[in-house]
């Protein structure tokens, strides 16, 4: 099955926007806010993976707006490996209000897996232990 990461973050003022509603660029930097966690809680910070050098830059991002977030809510950011290949991985995402439980927006992200000139690695073979632990939470 699928391993779930969660992470909580809380709407801060200046994450609103005129209409104080959370401005939508927001939900995708929450997306990266839980990608760091779930690889921090993996075992590999992005800090430690550049030192390799090994880079997941991002190559297509995707949200879908369903209700607003506001100033002050508890936000809960699920991340999910949805895909691993040799030299790629996708990340799906649902925030939810943490309160109310409704789903605010859901989206993926798809990564390469780079050297730190950016050509494409085997992610296997340059950390293998990265690749077994996400390998394991895409299990179904």
């Amino acid at each position: 099955m699928k391993r779930i990461f969660r992470t909580e973050v809380r709407v801060q003022y200046a994450d609103t926007d005129a209409m104080g509603v959370v401005h939508h660029a927001n939900y995708i930097r929450w997306f990266e806010i839980g990608r760091t966690e779930l690889m921090r809680e993996l075992g590999f910070p992005y800090a430690e993976l550049e030192r390799i050098p090994v880079w997941i830059p991002i190559a297509q991002v995707s949200c879908d707006y369903k209700k607003p977030a506001r100033y002050d809510d508890v936000v809960e950011v699920a991340s999910v490996i949805a895909d691993l290949g040799h030299a790629s991985v996708c990340m799906s995402y649902e925030i939810t209000n943490k309160a109310t439980g409704e789903i605010l927006a859901t989206g993926f992200s798809r990564h390469g897996v780079t050297n730190d000139k950016l050509k494409p690695v085997a992610l296997v073979k340059v950390c293998p232990g990265l690749y077994e632990a996400l390998k394991e939470s895409a299990a179904e």
